[in-house]
């Protein structure tokens, strides 16, 4: 087969062997979103197996959006240089082998770098998914192409906690939380073999300049960034933590002043500065921002709560989130039919309402029912959170690209997911700040709300005040330092006190650890409360948002 260019069909690729190619390209595509998703359902399984801290919990999420984010403009670029298919299979081969390593990982050092690894080949791989598309199917054809792609996309988005939590479940060969990553391996490797075969080649006939060093610039910002607010409490906040943060602003400011400069140089800026200038573009871009960082944040913390807080089994956990997903595909099912043509902008309004009800309802729940929640009860909140962050997400980038010049389409969609993921990384980070934090100040509370029945029923056993005392001295002060505890797999010393010296090792530790239970429970919900004042914050920020952008608009076919 001779070299391609994007935008042409490519006559002699037989139809098995397109079928193959997409086959492959959809196994990438799947494969980036379930890891994204997937990761969620273990944290809580991570944090106990490896001792891992609350910031590498957040790492685990954020590194690997991060890294993503960072290098897709130039992933896609890269394509157009060097060729679609070679970018393809060394991004699957890269994120195959930082699967491996992910699975592999003795500590929680070396898992947090296979996973920024696993961002960076997957910023290599997926850019190339919609190029080779372009290769291959002709564009009357694509319409459907696009279509799978979405489906798979709300398919991958239902389906990952539930694979992750159906595989920790089984433990396989022992392995607990690792064939989440091992599972890769497999579909990488048969990927890999058959993309060589089947997938065409390509490349753009007329490829813009790579931005070494906008990107260069761009990895500093963000890291000045996110690392402060990931790992700020945990240093307690050190000086250098906050002259890094500080730094984070002239940084960003000496990246907006490069990409001008080499937009007027050669043209190829890894943001196109024209962008900015389209005032639909500008407002959809700030909408989409503030949604994900409230979207992250929610996904990360009700996870954690539902397992570490509340007590669900993995699988119970991943089945509770489905009526999210549920609701979420309904809504961009119905926006661009029904919605759009009739509500217009007042679609993302409606849907940050939506939205913000059923974050109030979930956290609602967590409160009023503590360790005894069912999970049906948490189906009327996350369906109608669902279908809020859908009806946005259906119709917020029909929003933004309709006025962008057709020539700058590219570079505005590759901005556009790149700031989704950025926002996302932000999210977790900011959402993270809040919630462990607050679980760590809170802890002492959330004990003294529970002393009085730990009280009432250590007296109902005839103990003598010095000796309930005693015990719910020493019960709350392993409490409270084992929620502030940096390090999960060292056993504070006020715990260890308590296991030298077991009251009864009967009924009396049976009542102190249902009683630990509870305030554990209830250090969660707090914290969570904590979290959707600023998930509702920022869905607060995106309905005020929704009203800079145009009154009517088109719902374009595939963005969703």
């Amino acid at each position: 087969m001779g070299k391609q260019t994007a935008g042409t069909h490519v006559g002699d690729i037989t139809n098995k062997h397109r079928g193959v190619a997409l086959f492959v390209v959809s196994l990438a595509f799947v494969m980036d979103l379930l890891d994204v998703t997937i990761v969620n359902i273990a944290l809580p399984s991570i944090q106990t197996s490896l001792g891992a801290s609350f910031a590498t919990m957040q790492w685990l999420v954020a590194g690997y959006i991060l890294t993503f984010a960072v290098l897709l403009i130039t992933g896609g670029r890269m394509g157009d240089v060097f060729g679609y298919k070679k970018l393809f299979l060394g991004g699957i081969a890269g994120f195959t082998l930082a699967s491996l390593l992910c699975g592999l990982a003795t500590t929680p050092e070396m898992l947090v770098v296979a996973r920024l690894i696993q961002g960076g080949m997957a910023a290599l791989m997926v850019p190339q998914v919609m190029s080779l598309m372009q290769v291959m199917y002709k564009h009357e054809e694509r319409t459907k192409v696009m279509g799978l792609f979405g489906m798979l996309g709300g398919l991958a988005a239902t389906l990952g906690p539930i694979v992750g939590g159906l595989l920790i479940n089984a433990n396989i060969f022992g392995l607990d939380w690792r064939p989440i990553f091992l599972i890769n391996l497999p579909i990488g490797i048969a990927a890999l073999i058959a993309g060589i075969k089947y997938l065409p080649e390509g490349k753009s006939p007329h490829p813009l300049k790579l931005d070494v060093i906008g990107t260069g610039i761009l990895v500093v910002a963000l890291s000045l960034l996110i690392f402060p607010l990931i790992q700020g409490r945990e240093l307690d906040w050190p000086t250098w933590i906050l002259w890094m943060l500080a730094a984070s602003v002239p940084t960003l400011a000496i990246f907006a002043w490069y990409e001008r400069y080499k937009d007027r140089k050669d043209k190829s800026a890894l943001v196109e500065p024209s962008l900015f200038r389209t005032h639909s573009y500008v407002s959809g871009l700030m909408v989409n921002f503030v949604l994900q960082a409230a979207m992250l944040g929610f996904f990360l913390t009700f996870t954690i709560v539902l397992q570490a807080g509340l007590g669900f089994s993995v699988i119970n956990a991943a089945l509770v989130g489905i009526p999210t997903a549920i609701g979420i595909g309904m809504s961009i099912a119905l926006v661009g039919q029904k919605l759009v043509p009739l509500l217009g902008r007042y679609v993302i309004s409606l849907g940050a309402v939506v939205a913000a009800i059923g974050f109030a309802i979930t956290a609602w729940v967590i409160n009023a029912n503590g360790l005894d929640v069912p999970g049906w009860l948490f189906i009327p909140g996350l369906f109608l959170s669902g279908l809020g962050m859908g009806s946005i997400m259906g119709s917020i980038f029909s929003v933004m690209l309709q006025d962008v010049d057709t020539r700058h389409a590219g570079s505005a969609s590759g901005v556009m997911s790149a700031m989704q993921q950025v926002s996302g990384a932000l999210g977790v980070a900011l959402v993270g700040l809040i919630f462990f934090g607050n679980l760590t100040t809170g802890a002492s509370q959330a004990f003294d709300k529970i002393t009085p029945q730990l009280d009432k029923e250590l007296s109902a056993l005839q103990l003598p005040t010095e000796a309930r005392l005693a015990i719910m001295t020493g019960a709350r002060d392993c409490f409270v330092d084992q929620s502030a505890q940096k390090e999960h797999d060292h056993l504070p010393a006020s715990c260890q006190q308590m296991s030298a010296n077991p009251t009864d090792g009967g009924e009396i530790a049976g009542k102190v650890v249902t009683a630990a239970k509870e305030a554990n429970a209830a250090n969660f919900a707090s914290a969570y409360n904590a979290a959707t004042v600023f998930s509702l914050g920022a869905l607060a920020l995106t309905f005020l948002l929704s009203f800079t952008l145009p009154r009517r608009f088109k719902a374009t076919a595939g963005h969703a």
